[in-house]
């Protein structure tokens, strides 16, 4: 199950990191059916895996935060025994999962807060946090205008632009990335979600660079909003980017030139204006 949990993981390009954090968490409790002949094979298998579906998907900070913790919290104090290891396994990944879908929940109600009744906004590709914010201040009473940007070349945003145009006291519009400078100067905020922020660069969907650009150009807000867990100073954790296939870009095989699709890119902490998450708000 591990093994097939990576895979699917790797497979995750387009989900939030919330949901592939969980995934690993959950998968590691399998753990629990193997036979161990000494607490020390039982924690390296547990190290082991958990390196495995880190490796997985490497750009995920909240994946790799919420690994180590459970490593960290289930060998040390190293366990009297494989039992009490295997039942201090399942807590700790009980715990953690519950934090992260929580975490989410808090962040959300944190953003929902920084809209006026009558906000217009600017959303990239599509992030769940971000679009629960909107929909519970949408819920509260408040009326919002929504543009919603892809990131192309795989259209993500579109799901986003879809979901906005079903909740009540939200206008939804949908365009290209490319397109931001045509209406950002209609817009009161830029919100958008977040892979993660390491040091002074945040990493999030490719085209986000851009957009925090030109906002910060026409002096219009950017404000990010995701769980605290995404925010890391050090411990290790290195962004590494992902390259996904060229036929995304073009289908016809490239004659003489080469072509490059990254799924991130990195903006500057500087051109945001906040970061809103579930254990409160970073200015910049």
């Amino acid at each position: 199950m591990i093994d097939e949990t990576v895979e699917e993981i790797a497979e995750l390009q387009t989900h939030s990191s919330s949901i592939v954090a969980v995934k690993a968490a959950e998968a590691l409790v399998e753990l629990r059916d193997r036979e161990f002949a000494t607490v020390e094979e039982f924690v390296r298998s547990l190290e082991r895996n958990s390196s495995a579906l880190r490796r997985a998907q490497p750009s995920h900070a909240s994946l790799f935060t919420t690994q180590q913790e459970i490593v960290d919290r289930v060998s040390d104090p190293e366990p009297e025994s494989v039992a009490e290891g295997k039942e201090r396994l399942a807590e700790v990944v009980d715990e953690v999962v519950d934090r992260v879908e929580t975490a989410k929940s808090e962040a959300a109600a944190n953003g929902a807060e920084m809209f006026r009744d009558g906000a217009t906004i600017l959303t990239h590709d599509y992030s769940s946090t971000v679009l629960e914010a909107i929909e519970t201040a949408a819920r509260g009473g408040k009326h919002l205008t929504v543009y919603v940007t892809e990131a192309r070349p795989r259209y993500l945003g579109r799901k986003n632009a879809r979901t906005l145009a079903g909740i009540d006291r939200v206008d939804a519009t949908l365009l290209t990335d490319a397109a931001c400078g045509h209406v950002l100067d209609e817009c009161d905020h830029v919100v958008v979600g977040m892979d993660c922020i390491v040091g002074d660069t945040f990493y999030n969907r490719v085209g986000t660079f851009p957009i925090a650009a030109t906002a910060a150009e026409l002096a219009v807000p950017v404000h990010v909003v995701g769980a605290s867990s995404k925010v890391i100073e050090s411990g290790g954790f290195q962004f590494e980017n992902e390259f996904r296939s060229t036929s995304e870009v073009m289908r016809e095989p490239a004659e003489g030139f080469d072509v490059v699709n990254p799924a991130y890119d990195a903006t500057p902490t500087h051109l945001l204006e906040s970061v809103v998450t579930d254990e409160g708000t970073l200015k910049f």
